[in-house]
């Protein structure tokens, strides 16, 4: 599954994607919205969707090293969760929950006492996997000391389990997204701590598998890795790493946000995010298994830069991925597969007229034959504010973030 031994194929020219419509979801001008790619996203068996996002209060007017990701959740009402859902293929959506409560990597405002207690959903089982109104929801609380929406749970949960910051819980709706489970701890199995971006995937054999992230001993690197579900589907144990032990090529690079997508030959493929930067250097990378997750090994190089990439698997076979391009012009990009993810055509620029290099994160689905849907947070270049950064900081330019969705073709 070596990419470079295959063919020389040349490069091609990015080009406009055709039949492109923009249009606004989620804006509020006081409000930081972003990052559906790590907050969850569904489809159920009606073919509605389902998607999660942040939301943080912010005042765009005042010091713009405020916007910093990782500042957000120290804000006025801290860094919380919103849902929104569409019945007409994402032409329009309605907010559903926007519990302020909810932290923003959880799909409920966890209880203590009651969520992320460890061992199995059993009081749930048997779950059907292969069930399309069965909704997978893993995640952690990703600042879990620091977080005001979450410290009295955190406080109860240290109680019971003696973890790390970094813990992965689950949640099961066995009804398309309407209700769902307490959470149940996913145990870390020898690692020093989990991290969990909303990622799983069902084999044809009905075992769910959730593409994490993993840390072997306190200070080391991540590794993507891969859990399975058990028998009854209520629990989940390590099955594989995704890359090698032996990382010397990424030279320290951040691995990030793998997902899972099954083709229907029986290939396995999981995406990953490279890191060098966070305002544009990074790329995609796939990795493949043909033996149900067992094992793994380098497939493709999708792009030059951009990501996370969002995986979509077209009704007539093709593989699509869709992600932000964060060095100006900045906006939304996107690449096709004709033979599985092993080599790409040229770049298909769906928008251009990004404000800054802060936008992307997005989800895909197929809106119509042949016809993408896609839904991302972004800022644009014509907000009637633009903010100005202070000196030589990542913070602070563009306008508003709020969450987009398009349809393109890619045809």
């Amino acid at each position: 599954m070596d990419a470079s031994a295959g063919p020389i194929r040349k490069v091609r020219a990015s080009r406009m994607a055709k039949n492109v419509e923009h249009a606004v979801v989620y804006r509020r001008e006081n409000e930081f919205a972003s990052h559906p790619y790590v907050r969850g996203f569904w489809e159920n068996a009606a073919g509605h969707l389902i998607c999660n996002f942040s939301v943080a209060t912010v005042d765009y007017h005042g010091d713009p090293n405020r916007l910093a990701h990782t500042g957000l959740v120290s804000g006025p009402g801290g860094r919380r969760a919103a849902t929104i859902r569409s019945e007409d293929r994402g032409r329009t959506w309605k907010v559903t929950n926007e519990d302020p409560k909810r932290p923003n990597n959880d799909v409920m405002a966890p209880r203590p006492g009651i969520d992320g207690r460890p061992g199995p959903l059993a009081e749930i089982g048997p779950v059907d996997f292969l069930d399309r109104n069965v909704l997978v929801s893993n995640f952690n609380h990703q600042y879990m000391p620091n977080d005001p929406l979450i410290r009295e749970y955190y406080n109860s949960l240290r109680a019971t389990v003696d973890a790390p910051d970094r813990q992965v819980f689950f949640r099961v709706s066995k009804d398309g997204g309407s209700s769902w489970s307490r959470s149940a701890l996913v145990p870390n199995d020898g690692f020093y701590s989990l991290a969990a971006t909303e990622s799983a995937t069902v084999r044809p054999d009905g075992r769910c598998l959730l593409f994490l992230s993993g840390v072997t001993k306190q200070g080391a690197g991540s590794r993507p890795v891969v859990y399975r579900s058990m028998d009854d589907g209520t629990s989940f144990h390590f099955l594989s790493f995704v890359t090698p032990k032996d990382e010397s090529r990424y030279g320290g690079l951040n691995l990030m946000y793998p997902r899972g997508l099954m083709l229907p030959s029986g290939r396995l493929l999981c995406t990953l995010r490279l890191d060098r930067n966070w305002d544009g250097d990074m790329w995609t990378e796939l990795y493949a298994s043909d033996d149900g997750g067992r094992t793994w090994g380098f497939l493709s190089r999708v792009n030059d830069f951009g990501a996370p990439s969002a995986p979509l698997l077209l009704r007539d076979g093709r593989l699509v991925m869709t992600w932000g391009a964060r060095f100006a012009p900045s906006g939304i990009h996107a690449a096709v597969s004709e033979d599985e993810g092993r080599t790409w055509g040229p770049e298909i620029i769906v928008r251009d007229d990004g404000g800054s290099w802060d936008i992307g994160y997005p989800r895909a689905w197929e809106a119509s034959p042949g016809r993408i849907g896609v839904i991302y947070y972004y800022n644009s270049k014509d907000d009637p504010l633009q903010i100005k950064p202070v000196g030589t900081s990542l913070w602070g330019a563009g306008g508003v973030r709020f969450i987009a969705r398009s349809f393109f073709s890619v045809d």
